[in-house]
């Protein structure tokens, strides 16, 4: 019976360093991932809701029970062709107006390795993905309002570029290298910004 090396004596002739249950070498442990890897793996993601949106949609929904109460309405005395009209102009009203808002119940912004993307309502349409190496600056807005971009929703104005506006309050401003200007509205933008501009500053390293 062969005795067992005391603890700190040299290993066996042949039986240098950690071997397996078949006796071949293990591998070294491998290195633990540096901070920044482990930053760019976190992300950043951040949402913002409209409460008003859900009150239009209420709206639609109204114009769309109403079209189908008059589609089954035996009273109706007006006609066909009034009926018909009514019908289709409550119904196509109503249905504009729910997809119209809830499509802008709430936004979902996300920062990842290489790309912002915005993802609007339930669906996650429209939605956008937007580059960091197209983007230029990014920056914090305290205050972007429907008014300033005539609305909500996604929207278009001259001289300021696109945007995805679903309530007043905070937002994010992203400059991109071809001019253009995109601003989207997100709670807690400014750390949203932080993030963006830390992964540039990786990107162009």
């Amino acid at each position: 019976m062969t005795d067992l090396p005391r603890d700190g004596a040299p290993p066996a002739e042949g039986g240098a360093g950690f071997r397996g249950h078949d006796d071949s070498p293990l591998a070294p442990p491998a290195p633990l991932a540096d901070a920044a890897s482990a930053a760019r793996a976190e992300g950043w993601t951040g949402r913002a809701t409209s409460r008003l949106q859900w009150g239009l949609a209420a709206l639609g929904a109204g114009c769309l029970a109403l079209g189908i109460e008059l589609a089954v309405d035996t009273s109706w005395s007006g006609g066909l062709v009034p009926l018909v009209m009514s019908v289709v102009g409550c119904v196509a009203t109503g249905l504009l107006i729910l997809f119209g808002t809830l499509a802008f119940v709430h936004v979902e912004v996300t920062v990842d390795d290489d790309s912002l993307q915005v993802r609007c309502g339930h669906a996650g349409v429209p939605r956008r993905r937007i580059p960091l190496r197209d983007v230029v600056a990014a920056d914090h807005a305290p205050t972007v309002t429907p008014r300033h971009w005539g609305g909500w929703g996604y929207r278009w104005r001259p001289g300021m570029g696109t945007a995805v506006v679903i309530r007043r309050g905070e937002g994010v401003i992203l400059r991109l290298g071809d001019g253009r200007v995109f601003t989207v509205t997100v709670d807690d933008a400014e750390a949203a910004v932080h993030h963006i501009r830390a992964r540039l500053a990786v990107l162009r390293a």
